[in-house]
């Protein structure tokens, strides 16, 4: 505990993913809020960080020089540039947390000093509520209590993983995307309530729950979904009539192909 209140987090780049996971780690009230740090060309994105009452800047190298823990959550095709910019203020005490999609850990290790420890995560966008999934690569030189510190600043948003590097673009397909698969069901959901007579309102919190706690009940129980899906059908009721109906829309195949079409366009960009 002590160690993370000592902490100074800081962001490189203050997009939404990085206003996010930083919010994460203030709502878990470890880290304060005068130790997180962050860097953006103009206050349009700073802003957020202001209301949380972090420290901003327009210098990316005062980052460097204030922060141990350093997050790059700069768009993928500036952060070159940016590695660049700050490869000389980079030392053996700084951990380096690449956020971005499609740069490699053989990339990023290439633009830093040698001996540089870098790590990489894919965080997705509900770590704001502290519900998020994350995966995580470590680097050739990111040592176990540098992953154990992630991890545990980390762990406040939500899910934490760690995997091979090649993980991060499934992770990506799977989760980082798959928000919006889910967004766009719950919305259909809703959307059939609705159709039926039940007010807006009411239906689209009733579809967020379902979907909440059938997530819930798969992390507790540890059950095969498809478990958990055989035990609401009872024979000639309604679920297995609905369920008909998905799968005659090859709902299941459609979703595994969403998986594989965002994979496969995020090794792509990985590849640019």
């Amino acid at each position: 505990m002590e160690k993370l209140r000592e902490l100074r987090v800081g962001f490189i780049g203050a997009g939404r993913m990085a206003g996010a996971v930083a919010q994460a780690i203030l709502l878990a009230g470890e880290v304060q809020a005068v130790n997180i740090f962050a860097s953006a060309p103009s206050n349009r994105n700073l802003d957020k960080f202001q209301t949380f009452e972090c420290k901003t800047t327009h210098s990316n190298l005062e980052i460097l020089e204030n922060c141990t823990i350093v997050f790059l959550a700069t768009k993928p095709h500036v952060l070159p540039t940016v590695l660049r910019e700050i490869a000389s203020a980079v030392t053996k005490k700084h951990v380096v947390v690449s956020m971005a999609a499609g740069v490699t850990l053989q990339a990023l290790e290439e633009l830093l000093p040698t001996g540089t420890k870098v790590l990489r995560i894919m965080p997705n966008l509900p770590c704001v509520v502290q519900s998020g999934a994350i995966v995580l690569a470590r680097g050739t030189c990111a040592e176990e209590e540098d992953v154990a510190l992630l991890k545990r600043l980390l762990s406040h948003s939500g899910l934490c993983e760690e995997g091979p590097e090649s993980y991060i673009d499934i992770h990506t397909g799977l989760s980082g995307s798959g928000v919006a698969y889910a967004y766009m069901f719950a919305e259909a959901l809703a959307e059939g309530a609705v159709k039926m007579g039940m007010p807006g309102a009411m239906a689209q919190k009733i579809a967020a729950q379902t979907l909440l706690g059938a997530g819930r009940m798969i992390l507790e129980t540890g059950e095969h979904p498809a478990v958990l899906r055989s035990a609401v059908c009872t024979p000639g009721g309604t679920t297995i009539h609905a369920l008909h109906e998905l799968e005659k829309g090859s709902l299941r195949s459609t979703v595994m192909n969403a998986v594989e079409a965002a994979t496969c366009r995020a090794q792509t960009l990985g590849k640019r």
